[in-house]
């Protein structure tokens, strides 16, 4: 069984780059700091092979840190072939809680748009037999990633479970995402004094759907522009989007903590005590 999700107040960041070649020499006293600054869970995005296998070994070090990885849109034709398998092999073992992020990224295509719609289709169908939720990124691509979603992640006549990580969308394209049932998780960003809109997007969002990340290293918060984010930058983003909300802080960590706990399906105290397949069927 599932372990009762805590009433304590704390940050979880819900995405972060640890082992990315930016962060995995002194993850130590990143993850130091976080621990200090209140953040209590963490999970860690792995995109290749170098980062996946230090992810699981950094998870095996601190229970709190979760691991997901796949090839991101980016990267698919380059990576996406060799990594796949790896990504599934993990998945079935009950390594991860998490497929992702995938999804499709139309503003640079750096990968081609066939390309990135067939690994999302691939990943998405990853998800639904092995029971896990996936971690989406989204830029430029919302009509071709609601479609696929619609056509490869329904059981039941309902969405499987997942996020759209570090959404910068529009109000439209928010509640898209809301009617579905999924959450939303925002960044740094939204602490940018030209992000107005996307404080919009917080406040319509309803809380219980809502999730707080820092795409570390990307993406500090207003503050801390022009520094490698960390997760113990969290706060900032955290007080921003309570106060849009006109809430408490500790009403905000509370509720987007549980709102993760709730996606990833967490078993304290370590995803290594047995495969997780189980925790995710209905």
């Amino acid at each position: 069984m599932l372990s009762p999700i805590s009433n304590e107040s704390y940050y979880f960041d819900s995405h972060a780059h640890l082992t990315s070649p930016a962060m995995v020499s002194m993850v130590d006293d990143v993850l130091s700091r976080a621990s200090e600054a209140g953040v209590k869970k963490l999970i860690n995005i792995c995109t290749d092979s170098a980062s996946l296998e230090q992810g699981i070994l950094l998870a095996k070090r601190y229970a709190w840190v979760y691991t997901a990885a796949s090839t991101p849109p980016h990267d698919v034709e380059e990576e996406g072939e060799t990594f796949f398998p790896i990504v599934e092999q993990h998945a079935m073992a009950g390594h991860l809680v998490a497929i992702g992020e995938t999804g499709l990224d139309y503003h640079y295509y750096r990968s081609s748009a066939e390309a990135q719609k067939y690994y999302l289709r691939k990943y998405l169908q990853l998800a639904r037999q092995t029971h896990l939720p996936v971690v989406i990124h989204c830029r430029e691509a919302f009509k071709d990633f609601f479609s696929i979603l619609d056509e490869e992640y329904i059981e039941g006549g309902k969405h499987g479970p997942g996020v759209l990580h570090c959404f910068t969308g529009t109000l439209t394209e928010a509640k898209e995402v809301v009617e579905r049932g999924w959450y939303l998780s925002l960044s740094g960003i939204a602490t940018f004094k030209k992000s107005e809109d996307l404080r919009q997007v917080a406040k319509m969002v309803p809380l219980e759907q809502l999730l707080i990340e820092t795409d570390s290293p990307y993406l500090a918060p207003q503050s801390k522009r022009g520094r490698p984010n960390e997760p113990a930058y969290l706060a900032e983003t955290a007080q921003i989007l309570a106060d849009v909300k006109d809430i408490s802080i500790d009403t905000f960590r509370r509720q987007t903590a549980q709102n993760a706990c709730v996606l990833f399906k967490l078993k304290e105290p370590s995803i290594f005590e047995g495969s997780r397949l189980d925790l995710f069927k209905t």
